[in-house]
């Protein structure tokens, strides 16, 4: 299964130490250089930038061969990069949390999820504890909307049982 990343999901996944969860999950995970240099930039956090200079081996680093010509410019690089990347190699799943770049993965015909949706099937999968994960990224910069982090909350709660 070819499962793309964007910059944000990785980040944040890093920073709550869930990275290694992506490959628990999904085996390997491809991103484009774009968002290794995201990744790498000066206003990175150190632990990110620490983690993708010597990026494990189920990380796979791959070159965009061409932007989609259609894609908005609303849209930063290293999204436009990750959703030409996974049409170019006809992915089965890109994660992306930006809802710009959502939509236009959709209308690539993509299958989407996000951070929120990575960390929920790890819990019902029993590879993490997804609320103590979730507690750990509301005291990170990630942004969301309330409602959204409660409604996976109840329903991990009501699969729980």
């Amino acid at each position: 299964m070819i499962v793309v990343c964007d910059t944000s999901p990785l980040c944040y996944l890093i920073l709550i130490d869930c990275v290694e969860i992506l490959p628990q999950l999904f085996g390997r995970i491809t991103i484009p250089n774009a968002v290794c240099t995201e990744l790498l930039a000066e206003g990175s956090y150190i632990q990110v930038q620490n983690w993708i200079a010597q990026p494990p081996s189920w990380l796979e680093i791959q070159t965009t061969t061409s932007l989609l010509p259609n894609l908005s410019n609303k849209l930063g690089i290293g999204e436009q990069e990750t959703i030409s990347l996974a049409v170019q190699l006809n992915a089965a799943l890109i994660i992306l949390d930006d809802m710009d770049a959502r939509q236009a993965a959709i209308a690539q015909g993509l299958n989407v999820t996000g951070l929120l949706g990575v960390l929920y099937r790890a819990g019902t999968q029993d590879i993490i504890d997804f609320p103590n994960a979730i507690s750990k990224l509301q005291l990170t910069t990630f942004r969301t909307s309330s409602a959204l982090i409660q409604s996976f909350l109840d329903r991990y709660y009501q699969e729980q049982g």
